[in-house]
Order: structure tokens, then sequence, then C-alpha cells
């Protein structure tokens, strides 16, 4: 049978069964081609189709349905159905079709964009995500998908939940870049700024071959956050970025570099003449935001400096040396500073002096030695992880290929004779 209703038939007769399934797999492979030229008349059929139990077969459907362009009308029509799709499918048919199932969620996140309803769209995005993941060490190509709705939703914490997770299998290199990007944003906004330093770093460091336009990107955020969070940042990548990184990024964002060797010097109004004459540059990469936070880091910088050199001073003295407009404006900043725990200090309304104090951590309450431990049981967990890839990679065909084409440019005298792992 190989019209459309005969094909609706198999469906429901094959979806039961593992084995059933396989089966039905191969009659949807041969028949996608004519799914694709019935595209305008397969809608109604999926009333016919339960996406909880034809998991596979709707899939096809749905994915043969959107294939072609789709207006703001039928969007809300589509949306709802992929939605649905999404909430009820069963995971290990979708997993069949790993392609369609990716196709049709990124279809569905352009909708919801059309419809210019981002929220609408993050809650099944992350549903999809669990579906699709193999186990939560699985970066997909969902995971940009999904960060990129919280981001435009503003759900920021949403997109946290799975920027928390460590990520040791990519299917893409690309959907690396997106996710850190994104992430590296969300973190931003949440002003989890060690957090997006890591991801963002991720991004300027990962292997590559040619310069690309999300690593550039991810650059001049790297440079505004450094300054913002450590108030500081160096030029120089690691050895073991990218040499077309090295060469190229510091080059391609030298607006920013200048901005760091103006924020080094110290001086706010420098700083702030510079943002000035730059600032449609800035706001064309929708930057602008951050370059207007690194100006108050620096007033941050300058109150901490005092704090190593002076015991007590008055909020008129900080408001002189740190270049603030009045004293109010410097208790302002302090009383954030307190509460942000960037500086220990007490201020005495009375006469305007500010105490600075030690950080009175002590390292021995039970909170802190939970975190200790947590953090020590998560490092060893990662070398484990890290010693068994890093094993499993010394056997692969692949990678013994290669290194063995690499030796033969090199000099022997360049190996060691016996594996690091076995000297004595």
């Amino acid at each position: 049978m190989n019209s459309v209703e005969g094909l609706v038939t198999q469906i429901q007769g094959l979806s039961s069964t593992a084995s059933d399934v396989s089966v039905l797999q191969n009659l949807l492979k041969q028949a996608d081609e004519s799914l694709h030229a019935e595209s305008t008349r397969l809608l109604p059929f999926l009333d016919q189709l339960d996406p909880s139990k034809h998991s596979l077969g709707y899939l096809y459907f749905i994915e043969a349905c959107t294939a072609g362009p789709v207006t703001k009308e039928q969007a809300s029509t589509f949306a709802l159905i992929i939605a649905r799709l999404i909430s009820s499918c069963v995971a290990d048919q979708i997993r069949l079709a790993p392609d369609k199932f990716i196709s049709v969620c990124k279809r569905f996140k352009d909708q919801v964009l059309l419809l210019e309803e981002p929220l609408r769209g993050v809650a099944p995005m992350l549903t999809a995500i669990r579906k699709l993941q193999s186990s939560t060490e699985h970066l997909t190509a969902l995971h940009p998908e999904f960060l990129l709705l919280c981001l435009l939703a503003k759900c920021y914490k949403t997109g946290l939940s799975i920027l928390e997770e460590d990520i040791f299998e990519v299917d893409q290199p690309r959907d690396l870049f997106l996710y850190c990007y994104y992430g590296g944003m969300i973190c931003v906004g949440q002003k989890r700024f060690q957090k997006a330093l890591e991801l963002l770093h991720n991004v300027v460091t990962a292997p590559m071959s040619t310069i690309n336009a999300i690593a550039v990107e991810a650059y001049k955020k790297y440079i505004l956050v450094s300054l913002i969070h450590h108030g500081q940042f160096s030029t120089s990548l690691p050895k073991y970025a990218a040499s077309v990184a090295q060469r190229n990024l510091k080059n391609l964002c030298q607006p920013y570099v200048e901005l760091a060797n103006s924020y080094n010097n110290g001086k706010v109004a420098d700083l702030e003449t510079y943002v000035q004459a730059n600032e449609e540059k800035f706001e064309s990469d929708n930057n602008l935001g951050l370059v207007k936070q690194v100006i108050s880091s620096m007033y941050k910088r300058n109150i901490q400096r005092l704090t190593q050199t002076y015991l007590t001073l008055s909020l008129h003295d900080i408001a002189s040396t740190v270049q603030l407009n009045s004293p109010k404006e410097a208790e302002m900043h302090v009383l954030q500073m307190i509460q942000d725990g960037e500086i220990y200090a007490t201020i005495n309304q009375k006469d305007g002096m500010v105490r600075f104090l030690e950080d009175p951590e002590q390292y021995k309450t039970c909170d802190m030695i939970e975190r200790i431990d947590s953090s020590i049981q998560r490092l060893m967990t990662l070398s484990k992880k890290l010693t068994s890839m890093d094993e499993l990679m010394s056997c692969d065909p692949l990678y013994l290929a290669k290194a063995g084409r690499e030796r033969q440019r090199l000099d022997f005298d360049d190996f060691d004779t016996v594996p690091q792992r076995y000297n004595m």
C-alpha cells in the first residue's frame, strides 16, 4: 500500500513492539519522498495517529508537513501539534530518526519566534532535549536552540538547569560553540560571571581550522566579563587554543582590546571618554550594557584597592580617590559591595567613616565543609572520566593513524621510548 491512507494503517499496526517499529522505520524511509510530495494534504491524517503510541510515524508526517514555508497562522497550528508530539512521544521511537526530530524541533523554535512568543517554546524544548539525549553528558543539536529561547524569553534560571551538567559527548562542533556562547550570555544575565567566563573561554579556545563569527563575538564578551569579574584581562590565549584564534581574534576585536588597555590604566575619566567615542560600535554589537558594567566595575576595583592600604577611610576620601561625584554615591557603592560579598566593611553613619575588615570566613562551618567535600567528589569523578576517555582515545584507530603520520615527520628522540603511565 503506497497511498497515505495505507501508510497510516501500517503506522497504526506496527508501533507496538520494537521489532514492529524497526519494520515501520524501513517503510517510512521508503515513503519519505512521497510524503514530502503530498505534504499539503497530510495534516488531517495526524488526527488518526496518537503521538504517544505512533511517535515515529507521527514524526515523519509532521516533518513532511512543516518542510515548506510557514505563515504566521500556520505557525500557531504547527506549534501546538509539535508541542504535543514532544510532550507525549516515546523516546525510543524518535531516537530512531534523530535528524528528523531535531529538524522538527528547530522548526518549532522558528515558529514560536515567528509568533513572537519565545517563552512558549522553553518547556517543550527542554523536554525534547531530555528525550533525545542518551545521557545528561550528551550535547545535542537542541541545546543551543533551548538556550536561545531562554535568552529571548529572559528565562535565565531555566537555562542554568542544563548548564550545570558536565558535557563529554558532542555531535557537531557548531553545537558546542553556540551552547557555550548562549550559555555564557545566560550566566551574564544571572550575574554568574565566573561560570560565564568558563563557557566563553571554551568557545575561544575550542579547536577550529578557520576563525568563525561565534568565536569572535564570544571573545568580545570574554574581554568584557573578564574586566567586570577580575578587573583585568590578558590578550594572550593559552597554548592549547587554535593557532588561527591566537593569530586573528585580537585583531578582529581591536576596540575591545583597547578598552581593556584603557581599563588597566585605572583612570575612570579616560575609560568613559573612550567608551563615549566608541559607543556606536559597542551598541551595534549589543554589548553596550556590558561595557557600562565595565565602567561601574572600575569604581569597585579602585575601592577594593583602598582596602589593601587603609583600615579606615571617610566616604568623602573614598569618593575623591575613586573619582565618584559625592560621598553619598561612594556610600551606595560600598554598601552594594558589602552586600555582594566583594569587601568586608562597616560604615559609621555619624561621622561617615568606613572601617575595612578581614574576611570572616573560617572555612570550618558544616556548610563550608559540605561544599568542599562536594567539590572534591566532583573532581574525583571528573578525573576518572578523563582517564577513561584518554584510554579510549589511545586505542582509537583514527587517532593512532594520525599520530603515526605525525611521528614520521618528527625525530625519534622527540618521543619517550616507554609510555608515560608505565615510567618507573
